[in-house]
């Protein structure tokens, strides 16, 4: 294993991990607000943005990896707005990496917020209104600390998933050493350029990664479900 030490391959296992990190950050500040309101409206839009939330579980990452372009490319909307503001175009940049991993992660983290808020129920918050505790104060500070359980799994799920992360990344970011390439499309070049032995390694490590990060889910899902049995 002693290629995984190449400074290539440790840039690379570097920027996969503050990609992931900083997706997991905003995924958590974007996607609690959307949980939230999904568990606990009837609104009509309820549907139609639940249906726009879970698309990245079915549609093939290229689609998204595609119209992301179009979007933040020179002649989209929002690449027309980087550019006005100074910023360039977010294509083959870190940043533009980092709104393609957001993107396709979502589901992944407010699913299990979802369920989390929805098995609370609405007797606490209740409880905490006729207390005097203002809306915000009865999230943060009741809402939330029982919600703990979904919030440690979204997390892990966002955290992982972006490190697996290959089709939308490949697209949105291409494969530039040291800027844009991460773990799996590193893997991706080392099998182009036919250097099995690297991607083997590497690939070795992230299966032990994904391995280590899972088990603790499988682990406490069940410990969940005979509780839930109990």
């Amino acid at each position: 294993m002693k290629d995984v030490l190449d400074p290539s391959i440790l840039q690379a296992l570097w920027l996969t991990s503050e990609l992931a990190g900083a997706t997991t950050l905003l995924l958590l500040l974007i996607g609690t607000p959307i949980a939230w309101w999904l568990s606990r409206t009837n609104h009509i839009l309820r549907y139609p943005i639940k249906a726009v939330v879970t698309l990245p579980l079915v549609l093939p990452p290229t689609v998204l990896g595609f119209y992301l372009l179009l979007i933040l490319g020179p002649t989209g909307p929002l690449g027309q707005l980087t550019q006005s503001l100074g910023w360039g175009t977010l294509p083959f940049t870190f940043w533009g990496l980092l709104i393609g991993s957001v993107v396709y992660s979502l589901p992944f983290a407010v699913q299990p917020l979802q369920n989390a808020f929805e098995a609370i129920g609405t007797k606490p918050w209740e409880v905490a209104q006729t207390l005097r505790a203002s809306p915000w104060d009865a999230f943060f500070s009741v809402i939330l600390p029982m919600a703990r359980p979904g919030i440690y799994m979204a997390s892990v799920l966002s955290f992982a998933h972006t490190v697996g992360e290959f089709g939308i990344v490949l697209m949105i970011g291409g494969n530039i050493p040291g800027k844009t390439q991460v773990v799996s499309t590193q893997i991706y070049g080392f099998v182009e350029s036919m250097d099995y032995q690297k991607a083997n390694e590497l690939a070795a490590l992230m299966l032990l990664f994904s391995f280590i990060v899972l088990l603790p889910l499988a682990i406490w899902g069940q410990r969940m479900q005979t509780k839930l049995n109990g």
